[in-house]
């Protein structure tokens, strides 16, 4: 069975990862220019925090799905997905 996930659903994480996009290339570029390495291993972290949360942020949506319509007419679907995604966070 295919999972199709809705846009909006996927909103942030795609937020996430143009974000790390961003800081991955801002990485590019102070590797270029020879910028100092503590500032260059800060920035190549954060981009790397930003993809981790992006990549959470979808299998939680995902697992909301896959849980079906029984267990979510009881709870919200933001709070269950918000509730998994920060189990997953919990393991990083």
């Amino acid at each position: 069975m295919e999972l199709t996930m809705a846009a909006e659903e996927l909103k942030t994480a795609v937020n996430r990862l143009r974000r790390a996009q961003g800081q991955i290339a801002g990485v590019i570029k102070m590797i270029e220019e020879g910028r100092d390495c503590e500032d260059v291993v800060t920035q190549l972290a954060a981009a790397s925090r930003a993809l981790d949360r992006a990549g959470f942020s979808i299998i939680a949506t995902g697992l909301q799905h896959c849980m079906g319509d029984a267990e979510t007419a009881t709870q919200d679907k933001d709070e269950m997905r918000a509730r998994l995604e920060k189990l997953f966070l919990s393991l990083a």
